[in-house]
């Protein structure tokens, strides 16, 4: 019998599979459809606020006819959902923040005026004080400290209202203690049983929330910081024991927030839960992505690569300003 004849190239040639656009489609792993995408929108009810927020370019607050216009245009481009956040009036922020479950705020206004023009649109809201606390914290603060079961109790108001408004999907974003199973358990109770929740289960007492700030009208209103109710960074374990908790309590679906600097965290809460996991590319990394691109110091590319990031990591959803330009750039 002749002697093989060994062949001096590689066995293996995985460069096969990256050669043409084609092959390189059929071998992709994950992708970003537009249904796996949140737009948060911001929508003021201060004269003269509207328009371009220079933190955030490319970003603008909305009235709400602007609003209405951003709901269509998410419902032409196939994005299933966007996520309401208010611009409030300064005069009306105050320390009991009674304005956040007050029916005629701008955020339910903004919910009622989506649903009226879209139905078929998804809508999230956010679930914290912030937008309406004069010192804006997520919660009520008394002699410097943000107190958890009165600030369950205020957020406990502040979703049924918005619930009564036509929220499909609340955010609670405000990390007290035992919010979860006390808004699962008001909502039941006043029948609105179809109402999800996603919990911004593992929110990080982040520097890359800046840009959010300015455009909510937050910027030098904080007394303080957040980080005694706010994840610490370095804490993975922590991460994690909030996510299983809220899940316990009643979460629909939970969030990792930031994204791109929390990918770990991603990977982990999908890997050991397995419910439906988003992650929230906040202001401070669209801002840098957006302003590099604008630049010509990074390719639109990057956009992309970013939300793929993501996917990778087992996100089944992002939150993300660039809702729109994705959607439009997957279906062009």
């Amino acid at each position: 019998m002749p002697t093989p004849i060994i062949a001096p190239f590689p066995a293996s040639r995985l460069r096969r599979l990256r050669r043409t656009p084609a092959i390189r489609a059929m071998v992709s792993e994950c992708d970003i459809t537009p249904a796996n995408l949140i737009w948060p929108i911001f929508v003021t009810e201060v004269p003269g606020a509207e328009g371009a927020i220079p933190s955030m370019p490319g970003v603008e607050r909305l009235t709400l006819d602007g609003a209405k216009r951003a709901a269509e245009r998410a419902a032409n481009l196939g994005i299933p959902a966007i996520c309401i956040f208010p611009h409030s009036d300064q005069n009306l922020r105050t320390e009991t923040c009674e304005r956040a479950w007050d029916a005629d705020n701008i955020g339910n206004r903004a919910i009622r005026a989506v649903k009226e023009t879209v139905p078929d649109l998804a809508v999230m809201t956010d679930i914290a004080l912030d937008p309406y606390n004069a010192n804006g914290h997520d919660g009520i603060v008394v002699d410097g400290e943000i107190l958890n079961d009165e600030t369950v109790e205020a957020l406990v108001r502040m979703a049924l209202v918005q619930a009564e408004s036509g929220a499909d999907i609340l955010g609670p974003s405000d990390m007290m203690d035992g919010r979860i199973g006390a808004l699962r358990g008001a909502l039941e109770q006043a029948g609105h049983k179809h109402v999800a929740i996603l919990s911004y289960a593992a929110k990080f007492a982040s520097a890359f929330y800046g840009p959010f700030r300015d455009a909510v009208g937050a910027s030098g209103r904080l007394v303080g910081d957040k980080k005694t109710y706010q994840i610490n960074p370095a804490n993975r374990g922590e991460a994690i024991r909030c996510v299983a908790r809220d899940l316990a309590e009643g979460a629909d679906m939970v969030m990792v927030k930031p994204g791109l600097p929390y990918l770990d965290i991603c990977r982990a809460v999908k890997d050991q839960f397995g419910a439906p996991t988003f992650a929230y590319q906040v202001s401070g990394e669209y801002a840098m992505l957006e302003g590099a691109i604008r630049n010509g110091w990074l390719s639109r590319d990057a956009m992309m690569e970013s939300l793929l990031c993501f996917r990778r990591a087992g996100c089944d959803g992002i939150l993300t300003y660039f809702a729109p330009q994705v959607a439009e750039a997957v279906r062009s």
